[in-house]
């Protein structure tokens, strides 16, 4: 059988002479939250008996056997997704190019001033990637590039070290967390390579896996990801749980407050807003499959000022999200945001609408 971290460790050979051992650790989640018969969104059309694709149920309420994942299936999952594959391709690419420095810049104080307004971009989505083209790059340039983004992600990333519950999945707070989310987002929109050259060039992060067991992780997105789910600061009962859509929810929820304080919520920057929300309903989806629906939801919440009145008094602590069940929470939603069907269908819904 192949170890769990068979294709990072083949490319990162490539690039490396580090060793590393292997990891072998599941862990089971929980049963899926019980649901109500009714659907919580519109049926389509010729779908009336099929498997919902947001709560697992069919029309009729019947549950179908849920398939519970280890650890090491979800990652299988997350290396499999197609923007992943391209992330681990164009590193591999890269390799064979000289090698340039990179110049970490320090966070703007505020972004610059931004191109002509743009009009609406559908996300650009090929086969289950994201492209990046002329007009995202014009897109992420028009909020001031890099510099912008560095402001909103260290925003972010201070946002997440407050909050009790993404906290627990951040080992350190000492990472370059804010930086690496930032060039991350400036290269899927096509304006540089600069994620891809710092990833060549990052040392080696080496975590515990009980005791005398070591790997390697954070080379990539999903030794990244498969690192939070293992972080010694989370609960033991969820020690090795993949993300569920209520920690999805909070960490959206976060994420676009910190936007919206950097700025990027003004209407200059409509056209970037509009897209950049698609983009996040695009990405989430491969850390919780049930979450894209609340991508609208969690950008609205910042925009009331009493929501974070009651966040902050609450001790940081989103207790209308946390540990809600799924049906109760897309019932909740506009009925138009309910249904999410990825982006391979034939007329797919938002965000590849």
């Amino acid at each position: 059988m192949k170890t769990m971290f068979a294709l990072g460790r083949q490319l990162r050979s490539e690039t490396s002479n580090r060793t590393r051992r292997s990891a072998s650790i599941e862990r089971q989640q929980p049963p899926a939250v019980s649901t109500s018969q009714q659907a919580p969104h519109p049926i389509r059309p010729g779908q009336e008996g099929a498997t919902c694709p947001i709560t697992g149920l069919s029309a009729d309420g019947t549950e179908p056997k849920q398939e519970i994942l280890t650890a090491e299936a979800a990652l299988a999952e997350l290396q499999a997704d197609p923007d992943i594959a391209e992330e681990r391709q164009m590193l591999e690419l890269s390799s064979s190019r000289p090698q340039k420095s990179l110049q970490v810049k320090a966070v703007a104080p505020s972004p610059q001033r931004p191109f002509a307004p743009l009009q609406r971009i559908p996300v650009n989505v090929v086969n289950g990637t994201h492209k990046s083209n002329s007009a995202t790059k014009q897109l992420v340039r028009s909020i001031g590039g890099l510099p912008a983004l560095r402001n909103f992600t260290e925003i972010f990333y201070q946002r997440c070290f407050a909050d009790p519950h993404i906290d627990k999945f951040l080992r350190r707070h000492d990472d370059p967390h804010g930086e690496r989310f930032a060039t991350w987002i400036a290269e899927k929109f096509g304006d540089g390579t600069p994620w891809t050259n710092e990833r060549r060039n990052r040392p080696s992060d080496t975590m515990q896996f009980g005791r005398g067991h070591a790997e390697e992780v954070a080379f990539d997105r999903s030794s990244a990801h498969f690192a939070a789910w293992h972080s010694p600061k989370r609960e033991a009962h969820k020690w090795g749980q993949h993300f569920q859509p209520d920690d999805a929810r909070v960490w959206m929820r976060l994420h676009f407050w910190a936007m919206r304080e950097s700025g990027l919520f003004e209407q200059q920057y409509a056209a970037f807003t509009d897209y950049y929300m698609r983009f996040i309903g695009h990405f989430i989806s491969i850390y919780s499959s049930k979450s894209p629906p609340f991508v609208r939801d969690s950008a609205r919440w910042s925009a009331d000022p009493a929501n974070i009145e009651r966040y902050l008094a609450s001790g940081n602590c989103m207790a209308d999200v946390i540990d809600v069940p799924l049906d109760r929470a897309l019932a909740s939603l506009p009925a138009e945001e309910r249904l999410y069907t990825g982006s391979k269908v034939g007329n797919p819904a938002w965000p590849y609408n």
